[in-house]
């Protein structure tokens, strides 16, 4: 499901939280609405929200941390890429057809990785032909002197680290929440905002209070959703740099 549409569906189950503190503050009777009764349900409520305040930061933390390293891992293959095409382009004519092979590997890959359905994030690994024969010819090129003989050591040191990145990056792709995990989370804020209502008289200064408070707090999941999707979303990482990583090759 969209981070959007998940993140609106918990907006509305936390609404209907506050509707139910409005319906059970009218049906309960007076003596549960005692001043003791109300000290024990918010010292109870109290630890909820800081539990739930804590697990919300550190999903938050995690998510960023999350999304900051993929990030990263795709600005390395981007300037790996760059640079093998550099040794590539000085090791000699020798090296031409993996170039081109290269700049033809590069778009089955982000098409690959950045999915924007579920059943791509749930296929199997599939191993991009043009790319493992990049991989192959890189190290089976013969160099003729020293200078190729250490251009051609970098480039294959430089291709292993590009197929371990990619191979990172597609088996990273597909993480998510645990849903068991959300909806304990989602069941809290649930709890705390009946209890909200259940000791409250609702006018409509609360109550537009409490509805803030509610999207404040979906808009909170939803951006731990987005971070922790990273290659689809209004927050995915730009594939522009890795596409235009290489030029044509002169003829």
């Amino acid at each position: 499901m969209k981070p959007l549409a998940l993140a609106l569906i918990i907006f509305a189950l936390v609404l209907g939280g506050i509707f139910l503190g409005m319906l059970l503050r009218k049906a309960l009777p007076q003596k549960h609405l005692s001043k003791d009764a109300q000290d024990v349900v918010r010292l109870g409520i109290g630890l909820i929200a800081t539990i739930a305040g804590l697990v919300l930061g550190l999903l938050i933390a995690a998510a960023k941390n999350s999304f900051d390293t993929k990030s990263g891992q795709v600005t390395q293959i981007t300037a790996d890429i760059i640079l093998l095409d550099a040794l590539l382009a000085q090791y000699g004519p020798e090296a031409q057809p993996i170039r081109r092979q290269m700049r033809s590997a590069i778009g089955p890959f982000v098409e690959r990785i950045w999915h924007d359905d579920e059943a791509s994030k749930a296929a199997p690994f599939a191993a991009n032909s043009t790319a493992e024969q990049v991989y192959l010819e890189i190290q089976a090129m013969s160099p003729s002197d020293n200078l190729q003989r250490a251009l051609e050591a970098r480039a294959a040191q430089i291709s292993t680290d590009v197929t371990q990145l990619r191979l990172l990056l597609f088996v990273e792709a597909g993480n998510s929440i645990p849903a068991p995990f959300l909806g304990v989370l989602v069941f809290w804020l649930i709890i705390i905002f009946a209890s909200f209502s259940l000791f409250s008289d609702m006018n409509a200064t609360v109550f537009i209070a409490l509805c803030t408070f509610a999207f404040s707090a979906s808009a909170a999941i939803y951006l731990i959703l987005e971070l922790n999707d990273p290659f689809a979303g209004l927050m995915s990482i730009s594939n522009r740099p890795l596409l235009n990583a290489l030029g044509p090759l002169n003829p």
